[in-house]
């Protein structure tokens, strides 16, 4: 049977392999993960739609691939090795090394996000002792593997210990020596970050980009949040956060000035009659942009139950292809970060992106007595060849108006 890289969309030209999760030898479960594909958009999991033994990899890590090339075989000849009784963790264990010196190899149990923490610490799991239960490992059996390796003394390799990886850290730690106190690491950048700098680079290449400011008294959301909260939380399982208010005000704002939520194509404007709000989510592979569709006929709920699995699925790699692609208006939350304010960049072919920055604690007049209120600063980038700034700053000024009267915009004055 052969594994082929899936479908990718017309968008995506090829794809990376990050990494395969399986060895050649290893026994594969139906739908079980046998290797990562990185796209400039998102990281894939390519399963194996029968179970068998991985007899042949084909392309190994690193290299390009496109749809439909071939990337191992399988045979499906082999059946699951049969383990007679249940096993505490250290027998599994054994069990695991055993089978590693026969070549069968038997993966144990272990979670998709502890796969992944394997993966990218470069740890085989059958170096690793699976604490629960069946020997399953955990990711606090990875972190006890990781410093027990870190405080072992350095011993000489024996002849039926594997050398290479000993071999490639005395190589980098030589290197680090030689450099002295001015060290350097030269590394590939991902494809996503590469997708990434093409993109920067073209928004401010092909597109006419201003900002404008403005800044937004969040005291009657503040209260709102301290008032329904637990209500809210009881009720839906879920925190009633900020991001929810700003989309749906971003959402009202756009149906009064269509030409934000537009596109320029070529010598064509596209107006879009819907409303898909793409929100940034910081991963340690780089930003990515999910987007939420439909935000006008979603409920307050609905919205933060997206952003939160959104965040989560982001930061695992777990995201399809699908819930990266399109998107009317982006939102980008800096103050997350504790950013003051700044200047977002416009995420092609869209005309404009609305920043959120840091709630802080500030002084205003408001009828002419000093008081503290919490404020936000809010920054709109925009298009210039299809916004103009009176259309830019109006909108701008609208979600202000709805996030300083909250009432309003649940009821969508």
């Amino acid at each position: 049977m052969k594994i082929r890289v899936p479908q990718l969309p017309e968008s995506v030209a090829d794809a990376v392999i990050a990494g395969w999760l399986k060895k050649e030898g290893d026994f594969i479960a139906a739908e079980e993960a046998l290797l990562e594909l990185e796209t400039d958009k998102v990281v894939l999991e390519v399963n194996a739609p029968k179970a068998g033994r991985l007899i042949r990899i084909i392309e190994t890590k690193d290299a390009v691939v496109v749809t439909n090339q071939v990337l191992a075989e399988i045979d499906e000849s082999y059946t699951q090795p049969i383990q007679n009784k249940a096993q505490t963790p250290n027998e599994a264990h054994s069990d695991i090394n055993s089978h590693q010196q026969s070549g069968i190899e038997p993966e144990p149990p272990m979670s998709p996000s502890v796969r992944q923490s394997l993966v990218k610490q470069k740890v085989n799991y059958y170096d690793v002792l699976g604490s629960g239960k069946k020997g399953r490992i955990l990711k606090t059996d990875i972190q006890q593997h990781l410093q027990q390796s870190q405080t072992k003394p350095a011993t000489p390799p024996t002849q039926s210990a594997p050398q290479h990886s000993h071999q490639r850290t005395t190589s980098t730690q030589s290197a680090y020596q030689t450099s002295n106190q001015r060290p350097e690491k030269r590394v590939p950048m991902t494809r996503l970050r590469q997708r990434i700098a093409e993109r920067l680079v073209q928004a401010q290449r092909d597109a006419a980009i201003l900002t404008t400011f403005n800044e937004v008294d969040l005291s009657a959301i503040k209260r709102m949040r301290q008032r329904y909260q637990s209500r809210f939380q009881t009720k839906h399982g879920i925190k009633l956060g900020f991001m929810s208010f700003f989309a749906k005000a971003a959402t009202e704002a756009l149906k009064r000035f269509p030409e934000v939520n537009a596109s320029i194509d070529a010598n064509e404007v596209i107006y879009h009659g819907y409303y898909d709000i793409g929100v940034a989510v910081s991963t340690e592979r780089g930003l990515v942009v999910p987007v939420i569709k439909n935000v006008d006929q979603l409920s307050y709920a609905q919205i933060e139950q997206k952003i939160i699995d959104y965040a989560v699925r982001a930061r695992n790699n777990h995201l399809d292809i699908e819930e990266l692609s399109g998107g009317t208006f982006s939102i980008s939350n800096g103050g997350v970060f504790g950013s003051m304010l700044s200047t977002p960049i416009l995420n092609p072919p869209q005309s404009a992106i609305l920043g959120m920055h840091k709630i802080e604690e500030r002084p205003i007049a408001i009828n002419g007595e000093v008081v503290i209120r919490p404020m936000m600063y809010l920054a709109l980038s925009y298009d210039h060849r299809l916004i103009d700034g009176k259309t830019a700053v109006s909108f701008l000024i609208k979600i202000k108006d709805l996030l300083e009267d909250p009432a309003s915009l649940l009821l969508e004055l």
